[in-house]
């Protein structure tokens, strides 16, 4: 399990629904036929990206059954399985074993994060899905969105166990993740969440990103991964430069509704967000077509 490269970009794919709000089979098999024809590097199913705060367990069992189907065989799947407790996560994680998933992401828990939001009793958690789960854990941290931000220190001590291999890391604090990397267990990878701070994340020492801007934009996305690799900084920044905007604009401003739109934009299947969740107005629509202007799918 440690041995487990997760190099390149993962997009967290967004959940297809049709206008009565049920899963929408084909446009799943659409999206991921489609990203299927790109270098990303795999797929995280139920992720925040993919609402799974908005799905039923069976819901998820299905989606990954589906995307599994559809997915090519060089890509790795990776199944976001976290929840607020150890048991139910512990559950998701080893059906996501059954259905064929490499690795599972995992969550900061949050709904009591006066009781969580301290070192001790995230190493706890994570270190109790991690004795019991049948797939290695990638940590997922977002504290935008959950309120709950884990320590430099309880992903060191985690980069111990010998089944938490990665950490995914969404903060957009450029200076916690070059921390992470200086300090965890070598051979414990660090991938950024950010898509506005990608190639600063690459430069730090990110092995990879797990982005939601990769589902309506992945050439993009890939094209910085590229130019990281093969040591052309300048091309990097420049695009880097070019994707900010249209990044910021489906992630931190509009989330994923702005973001369901732009790849709609892009010959991928958007749609609807799952409600309470509403579409975005017009005038947001103009700013995301202008965003995108000349990013293409």
């Amino acid at each position: 399990m440690a041995q487990m490269k997760l190099q390149g970009i993962y997009p967290p794919i967004a959940t297809p629904f049709n206008y009565e709000g049920e899963l929408f089979k084909a446009k799943v098999f659409h999206n991921v036929n489609k990203l299927n024809r790109t270098a990303l590097s795999g797929y995280c199913v139920c992720g925040s990206t993919g609402e799974s705060v908005h799905l039923t367990p069976e819901e998820k069992y299905t989606l990954w059954g589906w995307v599994a189907e559809a997915t090519a065989t060089d890509r790795l799947l990776i199944a976001g399985t976290g929840v607020e407790s150890v048991r139910e996560t512990v559950a998701l994680t080893n059906k996501a074993a059954e259905i064929g998933y490499k690795l599972a992401m995992v969550r900061t828990p949050h709904y009591y994060k006066n009781l969580i939001n301290n070192t001790e009793a995230q190493v706890r958690y994570f270190g109790a899905v991690a004795d019991q789960a049948k797939l290695p854990l990638m940590i997922y941290n977002w504290p935008q969105t959950t309120g709950v931000d884990i320590s430099v220190e309880a992903v060191v001590r985690l980069s111990e166990h010998p089944n938490v291999i990665a950490i995914k890391e969404s903060s957009s604090d450029l200076e916690k993740l070059k921390a992470l990397i200086a300090q965890v267990k070598p051979g414990f990878q660090v991938l950024t969440g950010s898509a506005p701070g990608l190639w600063k994340g690459l430069e730090a020492g990110a092995v990879g990103a797990v982005l939601a801007f990769a589902n309506a934009a992945p050439y993009a996305c890939i094209t910085i991964w590229e130019a990281f690799r093969t040591r052309q900084p300048e091309a990097a920044e420049d695009w880097q430069q070019r994707i900010t905007p249209a990044a910021l604009a489906v992630t931190v401003k509009y989330g994923i509704p702005g973001l369901k739109y732009a790849m709609d934009l892009n010959g991928y299947y958007g749609g609807p967000p799952r409600m309470p969740l509403i579409p975005i107005g017009e005038a947001a629509k103009r700013e995301i077509e202008e965003a995108f202007h000349e990013i293409r799918g």
